[in-house]
């Protein structure tokens, strides 16, 4: 058998838990939503990276879908509503190949069943608007982690790629963090400022996930993680799910990718926007300036060093499809999971280690947090703390 028969294999017993998919927003901007043209029961190449056969045949058996929007958008909330509905949708539209899912145990079932456990994320503080209330309200609708920020701060948060002003988390972040402790929602330190990372870490009692980020020492982006947040991972009991966006795993893509940035925002559009006039601004851009090419073996380099820092049982997958422009090449949709495994195992990682990147750390990280949860909800009642009290009148 090849390697890659041997990762099929594994993924059949122990299939790709994905941190994170942003194929809600990607029918928000494309269809409104409408899943009639974008039947994802059908091949979708020429339109997605995400499709019920390609996950098939990527080995997805658990996908946290991202309940995204813009933090530019002054009516975040609504909007979260919205996708948190997209999701629904989908699982109700395509119930034999698709399982609702909130818990570890829920996971496990749909794994059992032979069906794709659907949990849900949001990506950016932003869509709570500065409330506890609403963080419960989106965990009463399902939504089991949250991403502290997106690519700007909130009130209470730094993001790794907007200016300081925070210095990490206030004592109203802190009173998030711990909030999320008390419901069972995983607290995701993606996109975080590094001293947001550690501030998360300090007030958190639960495990913290980062659900789609790779090696800082590997690349240098201040999307990614610093080793010694990386170090802290066996101690809190967290994971790490490695994305596969080029610009945050290959240097040399960093470097292209900020030119390229450039060039969307001089001709007036925004610099993450995927709409077809963007890419055929993207497509002359790279037809001038060749991109630099991400590869399976880019990706593995990032696993490697974060098992050598974090430690196996720390580690998970988080692909970033339908967010972003580009993917490695053999990483190209999510079809492309067996690939990397084969990979991994070319580069001597064991099947019990392969287990644990791809089904096993998540289910338990999110099993453990469920633990957590029950412990504190037995002691610590809703917290009704609002900004303008922990923060000193911030608004």
């Amino acid at each position: 058998m090849t390697s890659l028969d041997v990762a099929r294999e594994l993924l059949r017993a122990y299939p790709v838990v994905d941190g994170h998919n942003d194929l809600p927003y990607a029918l928000r901007k494309q269809v409104r939503y409408d899943l009639d043209a974008r039947d994802v029961a059908e091949r979708q190449d020429a339109h997605l990276h995400t499709d019920l056969p390609r996950l098939r045949e990527g080995g997805v058996g658990a996908q946290y879908w991202s309940v995204y929007v813009r933090s530019d958008l002054p009516d975040a909330v609504p909007a979260t509503l919205e996708q948190i509905d997209c999701v629904r949708q989908l699982i109700e539209r395509y119930p034999r190949q698709l399982r609702g899912a909130l818990t570890a145990a829920d996971m496990e079932a749909a794994r059992s069943e032979g069906r794709i456990a659907s949990l849900m994320g949001a990506e950016g503080g932003h869509s709570i608007a500065n409330s506890l209330g609403t963080l419960r309200g989106l965990y009463g609708l399902g939504v089991r982690y949250m991403t502290l920020t997106h690519n700007d701060n909130v009130d209470w948060a730094d993001s790794a790629t907007d200016e300081p002003k925070a210095g990490g988390l206030t004592a109203f972040g802190r009173e998030v963090v711990r909030e999320m402790n008390r419901l069972g929602m995983l607290v995701d330190l993606s996109h975080v400022a590094a001293t947001t990372m550690r501030d998360a870490l300090d007030a958190s009692s639960a495990p913290v996930i980062f659900s789609h980020s790779s090696a800082r020492a590997v690349c240098d982006h201040p999307r990614n993680i610093p080793d010694d947040v990386l170090e802290r991972l066996p101690g809190n009991g967290g994971m790490a799910m490695v994305t596969f966006v080029p610009k945050f795993v290959l240097q040399a893509a960093v470097d292209w990718t900020a030119a390229a940035d450039e060039n969307l925002r001089a001709h007036g559009f925004h610099h993450l926007d995927t709409s077809p006039e963007a890419m055929k601004l993207h497509r002359a851009f790279e037809e001038r300036t060749p991109r630099p090419l991400a590869t399976v073996s880019t990706v593995a380099d990032h696993l490697d060093h974060m098992r050598e820092t974090a430690g196996i049982d720390h580690l998970g997958i988080g692909g970033d499809y339908d967010g972003t422009a580009f993917t490695p090449d053999g990483l190209d949709d999510v079809s492309g999971y067996p690939n990397l495994i084969a990979e991994l195992l070319d580069r001597g990682w064991s099947k019990s280690d392969l287990a644990k990147l791809t089904w096993q750390n998540a289910v338990r990280v999110l099993g453990a947090a469920e633990d957590v949860a029950r412990e504190l909800q037995a002691t610590r009642a809703p917290s009704n703390a609002t900004i303008e009290s922990l923060d000193d009148g911030a608004a």
